[in-house]
């Protein structure tokens, strides 16, 4: 009887310990492997590139560029950072009204990998609350700052409804601040690529010839969205 209630109390020990992993382990919306929902390119079939624009400063920069992107009717994906949106509301609403998307970049560029995942999940909502306050958006894209990330940061964004887009063409315009090394990075991309940039004088200054490229390329650029349709089912 002694060894029968051990056994007994070992599986109800054992049933408790699953139950709790269960209630406290965060929910991923069955992503199975976090990696499933991190994405650095879209179709690599298509004729498709996304210029991603993060956005933590140079606000002036923003608006030269929108001017640009109109000319060549460019779509791109602008990641923004949630203290510049909060207190840029009319460049902000400036994007989303020429038609760009808007994405999530976090809220004060922290180092994702490090946090846990409740201060991650923090960093991604508080933004989103910010801008579909400011916009009446729903964000479904977000980058982390430095593309820095762990499985946490991963599993955060996909219960708040994210998808997590790293790139896979970087023109480092920010360390490098030249307009000719942007250049020649950017027109490296090929169909699907995820082009990384941000608001730069120089990359402002490069951007017309880069457009320009695509476009004698047979290049369209669109919405990091868009060309994500043909790689999420």
């Amino acid at each position: 009887m002694k060894g029968k209630n051990l056994i007994l109390n070992g599986a109800l020990s054992a049933i408790i310990l699953f139950v709790a992993a269960v209630c406290f382990y965060p929910v991923t919306n069955g992503v199975s492997n976090v990696q499933d929902n991190v994405f650095e390119h879209g179709d690599r079939e298509s004729k498709h590139v996304s210029l991603m624009f993060n956005v933590y400063w140079g606000t002036d920069v923003v608006y030269d560029i929108l001017g640009v992107l109109d000319k060549y009717g460019a779509k791109c994906t602008f990641f923004v950072g949630g203290c510049w949106a909060d207190d840029n509301a009319v460049c902000l609403k400036e994007i989303a009204k020429q038609g760009h998307e808007i994405g999530n970049h976090g809220y004060f560029h922290k180092d994702m990998d490090r946090l846990d995942y409740s201060s991650n999940e923090e960093e991604i909502r508080i933004n989103h609350e910010l801008v579909r306050k400011t916009l009446g958006i729903e964000m479904s894209l977000f980058a982390p700052p430095s593309g820095a990330y762990s499985d946490n940061t991963v599993k955060a964004a996909c219960d708040l409804g994210y998808q997590t887009i790293l790139w896979s063409k970087d023109t480092v315009d920010w360390r490098d601040k030249d307009e000719e090394i942007i250049y020649q990075r950017a027109i490296s991309a090929k169909g699907g690529d995820f082009v990384l940039m941000h608001p730069m004088q120089e990359t402002y200054a490069a951007l017309d010839r880069i457009l320009k490229y695509y476009g004698e390329q047979g290049l369209t650029c669109v919405t990091v969205s868009e060309n994500l349709k043909t790689q999420i089912t």
